[in-house]
C-alpha cells in the first residue's frame, strides 16, 4: 500500500460522513504529497494521457482550460476512484433514502461502472483544470448522463497564497423558496475536497427536503492554479 492509499485508509471517515450529511462537503487535508502534485501538473503537457481538451471561454464556462483523461487512467487516479467510492456509498444511499428516490448504489466501484456502461456511459470524466490570472469557472453541475453518483471530489495541486491569489472554490446552495447560500473554500496543496454533485437532503420540520447545489471557481488575481477533479460516473458515448 503506497503513501496515498495509507492516508486515505487512515482518514476519519465517520466524521467525514457527518460533515457530508451536515454540509454537503468535507475537506481531507494532506492526502497527496507535494511531489505527486507537481508530477500531476507536469503531466498536463502529456497529450497521450487525455481524450479531450476544453477551452472554457469558447463555451462560456469561464476562463481557463481543462483536459479529460483517457482510459486507462493513471494508476494513482484509478486507485483513488476505487478506494474512495465505497466510503461514500453509505452517504449516497442515505441521501436517496431520505429523499425517497428509488436508487441504490452498489458497494464497489467496478459494479457502479458497469451500471454506467449499461447506460452507454463509458467515457472517463476525470479531468485536470488549469487557470491563470483572470481565470474562473462558472457555477455548474457535473452531470454526464442518466447514471450519476451524488458525490465527487477535487484534489488541489497548488498552494493558495503562494502559487496563486484568488481562485477560491465556491459552492452555492439553493434552498426552496429562499435565497441562495454561498460557501467559499480555500483548501491547500495536497488537500482533497468531497462535495455533492447536484443535490443533497436537508432535514426540515416535515421531514427531508432537497436542496440543489452548484460549484465553481472565483477569479484568480495572479499566479497559476491546477486541480484534479474525480467524478465517479462516466459520460455518454
Amino acid at each position: 500500500m503506497d503513501k496515498i492509499q495509507k492516508r486515505l485508509a487512515a482518514a476519519p471517515w465517520p466524521s467525514i460522513t457527518k460533515e457530508l450529511n451536515a454540509k454537503g462537503y468535507a475537506i481531507i487535508p494532506g492526502i497527496i504529497p507535494s511531489d505527486r502534485c507537481d508530477e500531476l501538473i507536469r503531466d498536463y503537457d502529456q497529450p497521450a494521457l487525455y481524450r479531450k481538451t476544453i477551452t472554457m471561454e469558447r463555451y462560456r464556462f469561464g476562463l481557463g482550460e481543462y483536459k479529460y483523461f483517457a482510459y486507462p487512467l493513471p494508476p494513482l487516479i484509478q486507485e483513488i476512484r476505487e478506494q474512495v467510492y465505497p466510503e461514500l456509498v453509505p452517504v449516497a444511499n442515505g441521501w436517496m433514502k431520505a429523499l425517497q428516490i428509488p436508487c441504490q448504489y452498489p458497494e464497489n466501484f467496478s459494479a457502479f461502472q458497469k451500471l454506467c456502461r449499461a447506460n452507454n456511459q463509458d467515457k472517463p470524466t476525470v479531468l485536470i483544470l488549469k487557470y491563470g490570472a483572470g481565470g474562473h469557472n462558472t457555477l455548474h453541475q457535473d452531470l454526464y448522463g442518466e447514471q450519476f453518483f451524488p458525490i465527487q471530489l477535487v484534489l488541489f495541486l497548488n498552494e493558495p497564497g503562494k502559487d496563486y491569489e484568488g481562485g477560491e472554490f465556491v459552492l452555492t446552495q439553493q434552498t426552496p423558496r429562499a435565497q441562495s447560500k454561498a460557501i467559499v473554500l480555500r483548501p491547500g496543496k495536497g488537500d482533497l475536497l468531497l462535495f455533492t454533485t447536484n443535490f443533497r437532503p436537508v432535514k426540515g420540520t416535515k421531514g427531508y427536503y432537497r436542496v440543489n447545489m452548484k460549484h465553481g471557481v472565483s477569479e484568480l488575481h495572479s499566479g497559476k492554479r491546477h486541480t484534479l477533479g474525480i467524478i465517479f460516473h462516466d459520460a455518454l458515448s
